[in-house]
């Protein structure tokens, strides 16, 4: 390259810029099919992420997995993953955080929708975690257990939902914060303002009805949220 001839044999010079070029080369020479490429050159942990929709092919930055409870809908667990794998192989990793959070022994089922085909069961701490996915009838189903399988299965169907108002009102369609950490503090950030905006209807509905049990946990969760998001926005701003 010209650049290369104007350092002279300067190895200081030519050091200091070294990975910078390589990023160059290598955008320049990557094609269509070529593996790992790089999309961003401040973001290198970028990737694209097939959506499968007609409006939106694809979106570009880092996967995020989110686990919510099957009746209040409240983020009990959320990861974000460095590469691109596939949906089945991410459960791992959320389950295990989510396990640290609320205790092992606690979560037994994880209901998935049929993106998450492949895996059956999580072992998190030796404790096995079964994961369900919606499955066509079978003709030996007899109709209470074609029931309970409805009944199971749709409140996964609340999941997109959530992962709307998270893009859309807690600013994780966009992130500002650089690098991986970046990601995984904004996606924290946007969990706990979510579970934040929760208590806070649980607390006044509570202070309606006069249930002062309900209102003594509420407050409780309230003051742990707001804490560990002051601590996340001290953390954000080396970032």
């Amino acid at each position: 390259m010209i650049i290369d001839r104007k350092f002279d044999n300067n190895l200081d010079l030519y050091n200091k810029y070294a990975k910078s070029f390589y990023l160059f080369n290598k955008v320049l020479k990557q094609e269509k099919n070529t593996p790992n490429k790089i999309y961003s050159l401040h973001e290198l942990d970028a990737y694209a992420i097939n959506k499968g929709k007609d409006h939106k092919g694809y979106e570009f930055g880092t996967k995020a997995s989110i686990v919510t409870t099957k009746t209040t809908s409240i983020i009990v667990g959320v990861a974000a993953h460095k590469t691109n794998v596939h949906d089945s192989k991410t459960l791992d990793e959320v389950l295990s955080n989510t396990v640290k959070i609320v205790g092992e022994n606690i979560i037994t089922e994880a209901i998935c929708d049929r993106g998450y085909r492949g895996t059956k069961e999580v072992t998190v701490n030796n404790n096995a975690i079964t994961i369900s996915i919606p499955d066509s009838k079978r003709k030996k189903d007899t109709k209470k257990e074609i029931q309970i399988k409805r009944e199971k299965f749709k409140r996964r169907a609340s999941i997109e939902p959530i992962i709307g108002h998270l893009k859309s009102d807690y600013r994780m369609a966009r992130n500002y914060l650089k690098g991986f950490v970046g990601d995984q503090i904004n996606l924290l950030l946007a969990a706990i303002a979510f579970n934040l905006k929760k208590w806070m209807n649980i607390y006044f509905y509570a202070l309606l009805i006069q249930n002062f049990t309900l209102l003594l946990q509420s407050i409780q969760e309230i003051q742990r949220l707001k804490s560990l998001y002051v601590k996340l926005l001290f953390l954000k701003l080396y970032f």
